[in-house]
Parts: C-alpha cells; sequence; structure tokens
C-alpha cells in the first residue's frame, strides 16, 4: 500500500479495506479520500483504473456483492460508481 498512489488525483496514502483475506488480500477497496475514487480488490489483483477503462457492470456487480461491507462514505459518495447506480 506504501507505493500506491492513486491513478486519477495521484494522492497517497490510500485507504484498504478487506473483505477477504487468507495469505494475502483477496477482496477488498483501496479509496482515495481526495478524489473519492474507490478500486476493487478482486481476486487478489487491484483494478486501479482511470474512469474511462473502467467495466461499469463489473463495479455494480462488486459494489452488490459487498453492499454490507463497503463504508458508507464510498457507498454513498464514492466515485465512478456508488449505490445511485445499483438501483
Amino acid at each position: 500500500m506504501e507505493i500506491l498512489k492513486c491513478p486519477v488525483c495521484k494522492h497517497v496514502p490510500l485507504e484498504l479495506y478487506v473483505f477477504v483475506e487468507r495469505e494475502e488480500i483477496e477482496e477488498g477497496i483501496i479509496f482515495c479520500s481526495k478524489c473519492r475514487r474507490w478500486y476493487p480488490i478482486i481476486g487478489g489483483i487491484p483494478h486501479l483504473l482511470p474512469d474511462e477503462l473502467r467495466s461499469k457492470s463489473e463495479d455494480v456487480k462488486f459494489l452488490k456483492r459487498w453492499l454490507n461491507e463497503i463504508p458508507e462514505k464510498i457507498l454513498k459518495y464514492g466515485l465512478p460508481y456508488n449505490e445511485r447506480d445499483i438501483r
């Protein structure tokens, strides 16, 4: 986490929320508190992509799957997608 920076605004440090951890983090979210963008960790791989390269359907599916684990600040105000996109 010390070497990661937000691909959009270059802010450091990023916040890490872990949902599943075995030998490494399998599922979770990386969050930038400056620009409010969040990045999913899926299958142990952080998806640190700018908005234009992200898959809305994959991100919304991730939000739905972890709805009860995602911090409220990400769920309500996160970018590029948030709870408004789940409906």
